[in-house]
């Protein structure tokens, strides 16, 4: 996100709710750095579901050491399923990377101008895939594409931080981050708010 707009974003955030106001002042500078890479993005995204970020990146890492660091789809596809099992993918997550791989290859999802198409546009598109879910397409509209206002409300470090940081008696459900966020006025900028609680959760 540029410096100007990102000043905007963090004054706005900063205004409308206290509790991010402190966040924010403890934190410094958050940002958003747009990614092109997106087949890699989405890889990565489905290698690294479920796992400590530490666990990804240890199978990321042997998953590019082996198919180099532009995978081609191709050679995703003729991989055998048992040599990607030796790099750290599950059985299912062999199963999902080979159906982006094949759903690229034969133009049942496309990521050409996609960084052009709307965020439910897109959730449309990229859910054709095995494995990929609402919460997968957040992270890449946040991470990948620096969207700067998607709200993951299912993200369970989004429901942590949430929960601590407002002092909530319980798990913060969907429902309860959607109205935090509408009540303290985050729009259009809950990417940035995001981002600033997730860093909450680094610190504990």
């Amino acid at each position: 996100m540029k410096p100007e707009k990102l000043k905007k974003a963090l004054q706005h955030l900063s205004k409308n709710d206290k509790t991010l106001s402190t966040i924010i002042k403890n934190n410094g500078i958050c940002n958003l750095t747009p990614r092109k890479d997106f087949f890699n993005s989405l890889l990565e995204a489905i290698i690294g579901q479920q796992l400590s970020v530490k666990a990804a990146d240890s199978i990321i890492n042997r998953f590019y050491g082996h198919f180099g660091e532009a995978p081609h789809p191709k050679d995703i596809i003729a991989e055998a399923h048992e040599k990607m099992r030796e790099l750290g993918l599950s059985n299912a997550k062999v199963k999902y990377v080979k159906d982006l791989a094949e759903k690229l290859l034969n133009n049942e999802v496309s990521l050409e101008g996609i960084e052009k198409m709307g965020d439910e546009e897109i959730i449309e598109e990229l859910s054709k895939v095995k494995g990929i879910g609402r919460w997968t397409v957040h992270m890449f509209l946040i991470f990948t594409l620096g969207r700067p206002d998607v709200l993951p409300t299912g993200d369970l470090g989004i429901k942590k931080a949430v929960t601590n940081e407002y002092k909530l008696k319980k798990l913060a459900t969907e429902e309860k981050v959607a109205k935090i966020s509408q009540k303290m006025g985050w729009a259009p900028f809950n990417s940035i708010a995001c981002l600033y609680l997730w860093r909450t959760l680094d610190k504990k």
